[in-house]
């Protein structure tokens, strides 16, 4: 509404809370009073319950969503700078061990209203169709309880919502193309493309990024200065902060920033009624809900199911199959350097605009099961410091000289499925944050296919680096992405939901983030979450009342409402045919 009734959302100082560089929030939010019973409690703002709140708000439900986090002003509280940007990860406390412990933080983490999707790189391929079925097919890992066919219209309506832009034909997996044009390509994938071109790999430039080739509304178009994965002042990068929010706080939920969630009670017949919570003031407070939603990602979702540990669940709420917190996974995510006589200038893209996943699917031929794809990274100085330290072991003077060099240099990254093992988990550590509440413990170990696969591919991804012409190759090894540890399945004694995100052991309680992934593939997982929880959704409000007041598990998949994506998003971008949107 172009005058709201009650005056524009503004933030402290008066001034409108802006969400870019043109975009505001221009409605008022609802409060819920003390005490007032709302449908949905949901844990988490980001890919899954931003997602997920915008839907059932639009649909009528009474939803509070919290965030341990700040509710983002991008004019105020975010800079274009580096350094400057780390206020946006989650780098709370945790405990991180194994044979191949994890760095947890800036990576796979966020903090604050929109979640990690404020500071992804917005990649935003789709999983395959083998990815549903590896354990068939491959006889590794698991599979999932659903087909790719039921999340393929979730996929289409997602690339509209964010918008995706990308190339007209991508040929991996199913086939397909996407609503917006693809981006130029930077000096990072002109390199990617010579390397892949001169060895006879196919390649796609362009994208799929949730990142605005051309203005939009409200939104910019990008203005290719590199800053995406430090949120992204101008406004052109999707996230749930900008894409999906401001819809669900136009159609009545309430966002909770800086609001710790800390249990979810459970009540009487088995069924949650409502979640504890530390508000900004550092008091106890308690929301009452008829269904929660846990969407904290995998390591804050298992945390918190462990620290809900009550009577009849002492292992952790909804935890009878003792699977909350095992099969975390990672993908491998090593960074392959190389340095170019000719200036890159690699920040100045998209990180991610180009990519090949001609190894993504299982080959005989090597000895390893599944595969991994190769995309372009583009690190910024500080970044690109840390790489050169693990990669070349540089320090002082030479570490000066290498970051003086930094317009020469160009980076791809390793993206490979890492597969399922029951010891990669998350379990509660003796040490505790500023609650009082027990921080994450994780363990982490590469199995012998994860080794092998690895060892192949940074080996092949310096081979493509070798081929653009870079005339010295290192490398650093790393991982990315997080899911898993509160995963999907039929069997309530291997698996901790349904395919529909309702835990097993209790009705009205659910997940809708990336924990639910059995498997991961090879493709960034941030656009698989998204639909995933827009199936959710469709689910919940088909069920209605349903879910509040029965134990009864209708198992019917719903129909896809279209008419619940945020307005102005569905049916633009490129044409497509009918039949494909409404199968």
């Amino acid at each position: 509404m172009s005058s709201p009734l009650f005056g524009k959302f503004r933030s402290p100082d008066g001034k409108p809370h802006m969400l870019g560089a043109m975009q505001t929030l221009d409605v008022p939010m609802h409060r819920y009073a003390d005490g007032e019973e709302v449908d949905y409690a949901i844990v988490g703002t980001g890919a899954g319950g931003g997602v997920l709140a915008q839907r059932l708000a639009r649909a009528g439900f009474r939803v509070v969503t919290f965030d341990a986090g700040p509710f983002w002003d991008t004019e105020r509280d975010w800079v274009s700078d580096e350094k400057g940007s780390h206020q946006l990860y989650w780098t709370n406390r945790r405990v991180t061990g194994g044979s191949h412990p994890l760095a947890l933080g800036e990576n796979n983490s966020g903090q604050g209203v929109g979640g990690s999707t404020v500071h992804w790189a917005s990649f935003t391929p789709r999983l395959h169709p083998s990815d549903f079925h590896i354990h068939s097919l491959d006889g590794v890992g698991v599979d999932w309880p659903l087909d790719y066919a039921d999340v393929r219209p979730y996929y289409e309506l997602m690339e509209l919502e964010l918008p995706v832009s990308g190339p007209a034909y991508f040929p991996w997996g199913d086939p397909h193309g996407y609503p917006y044009g693809a981006h130029p390509m930077g000096g990072v994938g002109d390199a990617l493309i010579r390397g892949c071109t001169a060895l006879g790999i196919p390649v796609s430039a362009g994208g799929p990024v949730g990142i605005l080739e051309g203005s939009r509304a409200d939104r910019p178009h990008c203005i290719y200065r590199g800053f995406c994965i430090q949120g992204c002042k101008v406004g052109a990068k999707a996230s749930t902060l900008i894409t999906h929010v401001p819809d669900a706080i136009a159609n009545g939920a309430e966002i909770r920033a800086n609001c710790m969630v800390s249990r979810v009670a459970l009540g009487s017949n088995r069924r949650v009624n409502g979640v504890f919570y530390f508000g900004p003031d550092g008091r106890e407070l308690f929301q009452k809900a008829k269904a929660v939603v846990i969407a904290g990602y995998s390591i804050e979702t298992p945390r918190l199911l462990l620290n809900s540990a009550c009577d009849g669940f002492e292992n952790g709420l909804a935890n009878s199959s003792d699977t909350v917190g095992r099969y975390l996974m990672a993908q491998a995510g090593n960074v392959v350097l190389g340095r170019f006589d000719q200036p890159v200038r690699m920040y100045k893209a998209p990180p991610a605009h180009a990519l090949t996943e001609e190894f993504y699917e299982t080959d005989p031929k090597r000895d390893f099961a599944r595969g991994f794809a190769i995309q372009t990274v583009g690190p910024l100085p500080i970044s690109f410091a840390k790489q050169m330290m693990s990669a070349k072991g540089a320090w002082g003077w030479g570490l000066r000289r290498l970051l003086m060099d930094y317009n020469h240099w160009a980076s791809f990254g390793l993206l490979g499925e890492i597969l399922p093992h029951a010891e990669n988990r998350v379990q509660l550590a003796d040490e505790k944050d500023q609650f009082g509440l027990p921080v994450a413990k994780v363990t982490f170990n590469l199995g012998d296919n994860d080794k092998k696969l690895i060892d192949f591919g940074k080996n092949k991804v310096m081979e493509v680096m070798h081929a653009a012409g870079a005339e010295e190759v290192v490398q650093e090894a790393r991982y990315a992405h997080l899911v898993g540890a509160a995963r999907m399945g039929n069997d309530p004694q291997t698996s901790v939901v349904d395919r529909f995100g309702r835990t097993h052991d209790i009705a009205n309680l659910f997940i809708c983030d990336g924990s639910i992934m059995p498997t991961q593939g090879s493709a960034n997982p941030g656009l698989t979450v998204m639909s995933l929880a827009a199936r959710i959704a469709d689910y919940l409000i088909i069920q209605g009342n349903a879910i509040f007041a029965s134990d009864k598990r209708d198992m019917q998949t719903s129909p896809i409402r279209y008419d619940l994506s945020p307005p102005d998003t569905w049916g633009h971008g490129m044409p497509r045919p009918v039949n494909h949107l409404v199968s």
